[in-house]
């Protein structure tokens, strides 16, 4: 009984340390892995990002140049220059 009564002796003591580090160095671990995966996730958006800005240049330029084209075939002799791509023939050429 008396060993009881004694409290923390050495070896309690240092099993308790023990478990402690071990707690401590297994919780660092964890946070590590969980930064390592926050730091690709947002290396992944970061790409997406610029694809999808990249893409949305070219579809600016895209329109920019098409407003050219729709003016041109709007006009008398853009719709002309079409008629004749998609086999019209005029009078003077039957």
């Amino acid at each position: 009984m008396s060993r009881r009564q004694e409290g923390l002796t050495d070896e309690k003591v240092r099993k308790v340390a023990v478990g402690a580090t071990v707690a401590g160095v297994l919780l660092v671990l964890f946070l590590i892995v969980i930064l390592i995966v926050q730091f690709v996730q947002i290396g992944v958006a970061n790409a997406q990002s610029r694809r999808l800005d990249e893409e949305i240049a070219k579809y600016e330029q895209m329109i920019e140049e098409g407003e050219g084209d729709l003016d041109f075939y709007q006009s008398g002799l853009g719709l002309y220059y079409l008629a004749l791509g998609r086999g019209w023939q005029t009078p003077s050429n039957k």
